[in-house]
């Protein structure tokens, strides 16, 4: 599958703890959404365009109108670094 640099390091991000905060306007469509790592810092390069890349891809999902979170499924597409061996 192929995952841009940028899904890499949201997926990286979630690995490691963090959450996908998301906002929806008037109806249900989500208009807005901030990757937040474990210790509270927001991903720059993170927008609306990856999100939905994420989430077709299945690779991210949400229960029960909780924060999205990394999928099983994510878990084992995202590529090993450096800093994901500590977790």
């Amino acid at each position: 599958m192929n995952i841009s640099r940028n899904e890499q390091r949201a997926l990286h991000v979630l690995a490691l703890g963090g959450h996908i905060l998301h906002a929806r306007g008037d109806g249900p469509k989500i208009t807005s959404a901030t990757c937040v790592s474990r210790e509270g810092m927001a991903l720059a390069d993170f927008d609306l365009a990856v999100f939905t890349r994420l989430r077709r891809k299945r690779l991210i999902e949400s229960r029960a109108g909780s924060p999205y979170r990394i999928s099983k499924r994510g878990l084992t597409s995202v590529r090993a670094q450096l800093d994901n061996q500590g977790a």
